[in-house]
């Protein structure tokens, strides 16, 4: 398959604007990229002046939900080994590998410890073999140090990231919300917002001794954040990351105990909030991700205590994220190094970015596209959203796996 686009916005990889360049595909790898390039023997597709983007990088999703991955855009999901049963096996990870391809690679993330118990690692060097391209506490905190440490010396070893939960159990157990004003007038089971600190802090000194990559999936508090920037400055190989909902909303969603807004970790206080727009816009923060984990009334609609964590996030992944852009934090190169580059180098993977050899995983993008967010016409599995109605701008208008159109 010989393919060219032309009369495209494309963000290159390297640049700091988009550019207007033609992009040719030679089976499903980038091959050239330029103003001027020959259209001999190439199937042309004009893309109208439309922004053409990398294909996202959806790093920690916990369920495989194609339609909607293609509404937002995503080209390759990392799946969390909280699966039934547990990603813990070499068989479980060739599975889910093949789950969605052509049209959509999953990345399975294999589990630190036997049924993610915390107690004993599992097969983790059999579960690469198998495709497994990084290893996950799931999500759960891995309380003993002395396995922490034992898995992090393993992964080094393997050359594998670790894919962190940061929430110290000890405190979170139980728990509902983050202890405030909200969860106090609510009357809902709490923990202080300093579980997520000091499990980063526990990490890090791990980091420190073992020398292993770790990536803290979401860090939500300024103090997190905190320990994060130190460890950065220190040269430690870290990295974190966050969703929309914790970046756009604080703990007053839960208000009326909307239990839509009951995610893991829970929704965080205004401070905390304005804390994590100002990582994200000074560098702290390395990806943003959707958290995807749609669930049916039979999980949400539940008095909130009782309700399962999570939200389906794949869909409105980007029109979220596109308010960080209009809204002065990062430019839109910055966002697709978030949502896309990232979390591709991160995963070990030859995507994420628009550039010669690359795979040529694509999105077209109407930057300006209104659209309502909609509960009941949802493509996901689940429409359990906390952003029920909210008017977005910024649409997916086609998607190119490889080069071949979906």
């Amino acid at each position: 398959m010989k393919q060219i686009f032309t009369n495209a916005q494309v963000l290159v990889s390297g640049k700091d604007i988009p550019q207007a360049s033609n992009i040719t595909v030679d089976g499903d790898r980038i091959s050239q990229i330029g103003a001027e390039i020959s259209d001999n023997g190439y199937t042309q597709i004009d893309c109208n002046g439309a922004l053409m983007a990398p294909g996202i990088v959806d790093l920690g999703v916990f369920a495989i939900d194609k339609p909607a991955f293609h509404f937002g855009g995503i080209t390759r999901a990392a799946l969390m080994p909280d699966q039934s049963p547990v990603l813990d096996l070499p068989a479980m990870i060739k599975h889910n590998a093949s789950e969605g391809k052509p049209d959509l690679w999953s990345h399975p993330i294999a589990a630190a410890t036997k049924g993610l118990a915390g107690a004993e690692l599992a097969e983790i060097g059999l579960m690469k073999q198998a495709g497994a391209r990084a290893v996950s506490t799931g999500r759960s905190w891995i309380a003993d140090s002395g396995i922490m440490l034992k898995l992090l010396h393993y992964c080094r070893s393997l050359d594998m990231p670790v894919i962190v939960h940061s929430e110290d159990r000890g405190l979170t157990a139980g728990a509902a919300a983050t202890s405030g004003e909200t969860a106090t007038r609510l009357g809902l089971s709490s923990a202080p917002a300093s579980a997520e600190a000091l499990s980063i802090a526990r990490d890090i000194a791990l980091v420190r001794e073992s020398g292993a990559k770790v990536h803290f999936r979401q860090v939500t508090t300024a103090q997190g954040l905190d320990l994060i920037r130190q460890a950065k400055a220190d040269g430690l190989p870290v990295t974190c990351g966050i969703t929309p909902a914790h970046l756009f909303l604080s703990d007053i969603a839960i208000s009326d105990f909307r239990t839509f807004a009951k995610l893991s970790p829970p929704l965080r206080s205004e401070e905390d909030r304005m804390a994590c727009l100002e990582a994200v816009k000074d560098g702290t923060i390395d990806v943003i991700s959707s958290g995807h984990d749609p669930r049916g009334p039979e999980d949400k609609r539940l008095p909130f205590a009782e309700a399962e964590f999570g939200m389906a996030g794949a869909e409105t992944l980007l029109a979220l994220s596109l308010n960080l852009v209009r809204d002065g934090y990062i430019d839109l190169c910055r966002l697709f190094e978030l949502l896309s580059t990232s979390p591709a180098r991160i995963l070990g993977v030859q995507a994420g970015q628009i550039a010669k050899g690359f795979e040529a995983d694509l999105i077209l993008v109407d930057l300006d596209a209104p659209w309502q967010i909609d509960t009941r016409k949802m493509a996901a599995a689940a429409g359990n959203t906390p952003f029920d109605k909210l008017p977005v701008q910024g649409r997916v208008r086609a998607i190119y796996k490889g080069g071949k159109a979906l």
